[in-house]
């Protein structure tokens, strides 16, 4: 079960790195001083990697989850 919970931990931080680059992109986005149609824009990008993101942190946490009711 050792293996699932590192597999876990490792999934939900593969998600927190993407999610804190999603967080910076926009950031950047905002500083640069975009008009609002290239800012929303930049958003739009970003968005799909923000929620696959965040989908991986929970997947990662349930693993984890898992693994300690399992072990």
């Amino acid at each position: 079960m050792q293996t699932l919970i590192w597999g876990g931990a490792a999934l939900s931080l593969v998600g927190l790195v993407g999610l804190v680059w999603a967080i910076v992109q926009v950031s950047r986005a905002r500083r640069a001083g975009l008009d609002d149609e290239a800012l929303r824009e930049v958003i739009r990008k970003v968005i799909p990697l923000n929620l696959g993101s965040l989908l991986l942190s929970v997947l990662g946490l349930a693993v984890v989850i898992a693994g300690i009711l399992l072990g």
